[in-house]
């Protein structure tokens, strides 16, 4: 007790009543330092839905200078996409939909391309073969193709697999977008055993479209190359509605799922058929992630027009030798698809019966509408990658 009055002695003598509000406010300027601090703290913290600040560390001052640059160009935002962005949240992996487009399950593969199957092509002349077993590993991708859906990807995926220092899985593996859960390793197990110097790859085409899957990608690795096939949106709609039609002859018709109100022209950018097309919005995600220099723009048109071409773009970008050149290609008329020559000769391996499909007849003034909706995207689209992939040329 004698203890306890000194102390109590001591504090009155110490703290008389200025010197009280004085502490008093010292302790409040305190605690709103601390809290100053924290809320700074947080702002800052990293985010997975935009995390710009991952790929900036990664990147020269010059390239973020680049970035910024290229989104402060896109200053007008057209009818069409506040439309869109207003109708419709982006697809999330875990997000389900009764959209009849937007749904592979049950969807059969081993047609799209003949004879390929899932193996390896016969590598060319020159590889390596005196390799080490414990050198031949199954390793991550280091490149993906990351989209879009009947945009000509499986061609792509195929044209590279007769390159001898690409190793790509048969099957999309939807990793990103629907098997995320099951981790890393369950992951690597789906790829194929390469070696040092061999590039492993996959393809998944809805992983462009899916909210989660640039900062999962990045989170596996922030150098990962990405290549994206792009069509033209109008024609790479009619073709998904095409592909469904002929699995399941009895969804509506086109015109019907395009718009929300036909009368006055409002197309439903929820569709997915749609909704894939607006390359701009789902590329500006990508590229919050990583910088334009690791990701290739390939046109779907041009890979039939001038599939070596493309293919000398896409190595270059991948880093490979330019193994696969015009000597690997025949053009098939009656398909109108090019097809890759076999070694020694024989039959050309051509792409599978469920490709080039005739597109069901669609009202021209619908597909009007269609390239009115798409053409600001498009011109966005454009601008943000630097090349002019002539959509609206015609239109």
């Amino acid at each position: 007790m004698e203890y306890n009055l000194v102390c109590h002695n001591l504090y009155i003598v110490s703290f008389g009543p200025v010197k009280n509000k004085l502490f008093v406010l010292g302790m409040m300027l305190f605690w709103i330092y601390m809290l100053y601090s924290c809320a700074g703290y947080c702002s800052s913290a990293p985010s997975l839905e935009v995390d710009s600040t991952r790929w900036q560390e990664a990147s020269s001052p010059s390239k973020r200078t680049e970035i910024a640059g290229l989104t402060s160009k896109l200053l007008f935002r057209p009818q069409s996409e506040v439309d869109a962005q207003v109708s419709y949240d982006e697809p999330s992996a875990a997000n389900t939909t009764k959209d009849p487009l937007n749904s592979d399950n049950g969807v059969d593969r081993t047609e799209e391309w003949d004879e390929f199957g899932g193996d390896q092509l016969s590598p060319e002349p020159g590889a390596a073969s005196n390799v080490s077993e414990e050198s031949v590993i199954k390793r991550l991708p280091q490149a993906i193709i990351i989209g879009v859906k009947k945009g000509g990807t499986r061609a792509l995926l195929e044209f590279l697999r007769v390159h001898p220092d690409v190793r790509a899985a048969g099957a999309e593996p939807h990793f990103f977008d629907r098997n995320y859960g099951n981790g890393l390793d369950w992951y690597r197990e789906l790829m194929p055993k390469s070696q040092e110097g061999q590039v492993t790859m996959e393809k998944t085409p809805s992983y462009f479209v899916t909210r989660e899957a640039p900062a999962r990608v990045h989170g596996m690795s922030r150098d990962t190359r990405l290549i994206v096939v792009v069509r033209d949106p109008v024609t790479r709609a009619v073709s998904d509605y095409t592909q469904t039609l002929s699995k399941r002859p009895d969804i509506p018709a086109f015109e019907s799922l395009v718009f929300r109100n036909r009368s006055a022209g409002v197309v439903d950018a929820s569709w997915s058929a749609v909704r894939i097309g607006l390359y701009a919005l789902h590329l500006e995600r990508w590229l919050r992630f990583f910088p334009p220099e690791q990701l290739l723009l390939v046109s779907g048109e041009r890979l039939i027009r001038d599939p070596a071409g493309e293919m000398g773009r896409v190595q270059s970008f991948l880093g490979l030798r330019p193994v696969v050149t015009e000597t690997h290609f025949y053009f098939n008329r009656t398909k109108g698809f090019p097809c890759l020559r076999k070694e020694g000769g024989g039959k050309p391996h051509c792409l599978g019966k469920t490709k080039g499909r005739t597109h069901p007849s669609i009202d021209p003034w619908v597909l009007q509408r269609l390239r009115d909706f798409y053409r600001p995207f498009n011109m966005k689209f454009y601008q943000m990658t630097g090349q002019d992939f002539g959509w609206d040329k015609n239109s």
